[in-house]
């Protein structure tokens, strides 16, 4: 018998390892539509789609039923289309408390015509300020396209239709703070952030195009379930040790040299005393 996990087990050891793996996923029995009073809908049996929708009285929703302390999560998403101005649809992971720690793929929304910008962000014990944005290179409305989170101890890279297209370091050894201790849930939302999302707050949402939805499938999560506070790590799998070779790094200045639009390392008016640490 062979697991989604990629490895061989006997019956008593498989059964071991699926209390600490995830296995490619159902909405209906891995997630909880936590909030949106019914505008978060899953839509076959099998739990394979799920809709997020946002109207000028609430948006909507999603969670893991579970915590993980390191793991690869992945989901297709299909955005909302045409002018989605000051709509923000997001796929996160985050930790509970004061000094949270997080892992961001937000998708700002832009008016009709105009590229969405996919915003990331890396917070650790509530500070956050690693924002690096992104012009995709397609239409993120026309198809779904896949967005996965891979954090394992020594790094967190954010990958797009399987191209990394950023890559945050374990840099503990220079002073900056990982995040490591703190377990976290996936999350997903379609919320209005009108302003800030689009063009820094100038263009706001019209509301005459609501109600507004956003398409998540294939939700899909392997990783190191939390339980009475431990996680035991499956450390053969692929994704706890993953890093990035010379063709993934090329990847990564690639993407980033053609479809990065904002970089907090490069933004000296932002940090006129010199870049941040983890920047070097």
């Amino acid at each position: 018998m062979k697991s989604s996990c990629g490895t061989r087990f006997t019956f008593l050891a498989l059964y071991l390892f699926a209390l600490q793996c995830v296995y490619a996923g159902s909405f209906h029995k891995d997630v909880n539509i936590h909030w949106g009073n019914g505008r978060g809908k899953i839509h076959d049996n099998e739990g394979k789609l799920l809709s997020l929708s946002l109207d000028k009285s609430s948006g909507s929703g999603f969670q893991s039923n579970q915590e993980f302390l390191y793991g690869k999560a992945e989901v297709q998403m299909k955005l909302v289309p045409g002018n989605s101005a000051g709509t923000v649809t997001t796929f996160y992971l985050k930790s509970h408390g004061a000094t949270w720690d997080e892992v961001d793929f937000e998708f700002l929304g832009n008016i009709s015509g105009h590229p969405y910008t996919l915003h990331t962000n890396v917070y650790t014990k509530g500070l956050g300020d690693k924002e690096q944005q992104f012009h995709l290179w397609f239409d993120p409305t026309a198809g779904f396209h896949t967005y996965c989170i891979t954090w394992n101890p020594q790094r967190i890279i954010f990958t797009v239709d399987d191209i990394p297209i950023r890559e945050f370091k374990n840099s503990e050894s220079i002073g900056i703070h990982f995040p490591k201790s703190q377990p976290m849930r996936v999350y997903a939302s379609l919320w209005e952030a009108e302003h800030w999302a689009t063009r820094g707050g100038l263009e706001k949402t019209d509301w005459s195009k609501a109600p507004f939805t956003a398409y998540y499938r294939n939700y899909n999560v392997e990783g190191c379930v939390w339980a009475n506070g431990k996680s035991s790590c499956p450390k053969k799998s692929h994704w706890f040790t993953k890093k990035l070779g010379k063709g993934g790094m090329n990847k990564v200045k690639w993407a980033q040299r053609k479809y990065m639009v904002y970089n907090y390392c490069t933004d000296k008016k932002r940090f006129p005393q010199g870049v941040p640490a983890v920047c070097t």
